[in-house]
């Protein structure tokens, strides 16, 4: 095999200009980056990451926890992230951390603290898993995307305005009998901070600003499009209790929500409005009016910030708070005013 040597002699410099210039990391002149990448392609010498690693004390290498893969959302997530790292040069181990508590101790405890990572990216992960285990403790650069433990520097939408933001939109159009379908809620306190306690606290807030009752607004529901359609089954399920119109806590949610509703005979939207929050990619299929973010430019985002803080120093404190994405409303035709028929208008 090729060795950096032969690299160094093939293109008339020395051993520490061809690591510099193969690397990036360090001065070299325009002339020797050059001449010595032209020789590193002309003898297929390909850099070990290895050496590199011990050279410079780095892995090129960014682990990420995150707990679903099988979401939409966590998927455009890790999308984004793991191309804005690869343009970087850099590798990502990845790690789906379960419900399961020996998992998640051999995770936190075993492979995150003894893996060589330069930072850490945990994408979905609960403010409250940090009682258990806080990022901090791995003394290097780590950053959260959506949902994040406390204490650290994180991406993500501003999910009470994005509630509140659902919420106007349906009182806008007259509603008043609104459910938020979304989230478990058993957790109590600790999932009151969660994404969806926070999207359910946003929403109610909205409610009585606008003078609409709050109380007993929050439906159950498994975050997923099956999750979404076996909740809102038994929610509409009795027309002595139906609402005129559904916050569905994800967009998966919200389309299990109109499939249900054309099991049930239920016109959608002149019998029941449903709104969801993603912007996924089957929204447009359904028809369904959404606050739309971009889960991609959230991951590209956070590995910028990464990049900053390696480039910045090796022993970079992380410094708490969250950086806010936008988001918009997107109207389509799953919601409308209350009873509204086809042909009437508003």
């Amino acid at each position: 095999m090729n060795a950096l040597a032969d690299v160094a002699r093939a293109a008339g410099v020395s051993k520490a200009t061809a690591s510099r210039a193969l690397s990036g990391r360090g001065y070299v002149s325009t002339d020797a980056r050059d001449r010595v990448v032209a020789a590193a392609s002309a003898i297929g010498y390909v850099a070990s990451p290895n050496a590199a690693s011990l050279v410079t004390g780095q892995t090129f290498n960014v682990g990420v926890v995150i707990p679903f893969i099988n979401k939409w959302f966590f998927g455009e997530v890790l999308e984004g992230a793991e191309r804005a790292l690869l343009d970087c040069g850099y590798d990502l181990t990845l790690y789906n951390l379960t419900d399961d508590p020996d998992d998640r101790d051999r995770i936190f405890d075993f492979f995150l603290a003894r893996k060589r990572f330069d930072a850490v990216i945990v994408i979905g992960v609960e403010p409250h898993v940090s009682r258990v285990w806080s990022p901090l403790r791995l003394g290097k650069p780590v950053i959260g995307i959506g949902a994040a433990p406390d204490g650290i520097r994180s991406v993500s939408i501003d999910d009470v305005a994005a509630g509140a933001l659902a919420a106007d939109h349906l009182l806008r159009l007259g509603h008043t009998e609104i459910v938020f379908l979304g989230g478990d809620g058993d957790e109590g306190d600790e999932w009151l901070g969660s994404v969806h306690g926070r999207r359910l606290s946003g929403f109610t807030s909205a409610l009585r600003a606008a003078g609409v009752p709050a109380a007993d607004r929050h439906w159950p529901a498994e975050i997923s499009l099956p999750g979404g359609m076996d909740a809102a089954l038994r929610l509409l399920g009795d027309p002595r209790y139906r609402p005129t119109a559904i916050f569905a806590g994800s967009d998966e949610v919200a389309i299990g929500v109109i499939i249900a509703a054309r099991q049930l005979g239920i016109l959608v939207p002149a019998e029941l409005s449903v709104i969801g929050i993603d912007g996924h990619d089957y929204a447009p299929m359904f028809g369904l009016t959404t606050i739309e973010q971009h889960p991609r430019d959230q991951g590209r985002r956070a590995v910028e910030i990464l990049m900053g803080e390696l480039g910045a120093s090796a022993a970079v404190p992380n410094e708490p708070g969250a950086e806010i994405m936008p988001v918009r409303l997107v109207t389509r035709s799953s919601t409308s005013a209350p009873g509204l028929r086809s042909g009437e208008i508003v």
